[in-house]
């Protein structure tokens, strides 16, 4: 499958399922956990958007420059989503707060795709 594709339909897949996880935390998880809990929740969904959004744009920035930087920063935002926006997600349900020491290493990931999506766009 080609960057373009591949990027794509992850971006299109973890997007739909922030809408989804959204959509639970407001409805299904509004009465369960604290407020903090919740809002510590709601970061995950954001944070999971946003780099759906920006699975997207390296999809979009694949078709015009050919770089393996954009294919890393692809794989660095999936890499962020699982670790700052999945750890978020099994820290508020599970409740195991060391958890909450992974959450760094998806913020790492998110930088370091940005990073790379900007040097390729630069070196164009």
């Amino acid at each position: 499958m080609t960057p373009v594709r591949l990027f794509f339909t992850l971006g299109c897949a973890l997007a739909g399922l922030a809408v989804g996880l959204g959509a639970f935390g407001a409805h299904g998880l509004r009465n369960v956990l604290s407020a903090e809990d919740l809002a510590t929740f709601e970061v995950g969904v954001r944070y999971q958007m946003y780099h759906a959004l920006a699975l997207v744009a390296v999809a979009w920035a694949s078709t015009r420059w050919e770089s393996s930087a954009i294919v890393v920063a692809g794989w660095m935002f999936v890499a962020g989503i699982v670790l700052f926006s999945g750890s978020l997600y099994l820290l508020v349900i599970t409740g195991p707060r060391w958890l909450g020491a992974i959450t760094p290493l998806g913020g790492v990931a998110f930088l370091i795709g940005w990073a790379l999506l900007a040097w390729t766009a630069f070196r164009g």
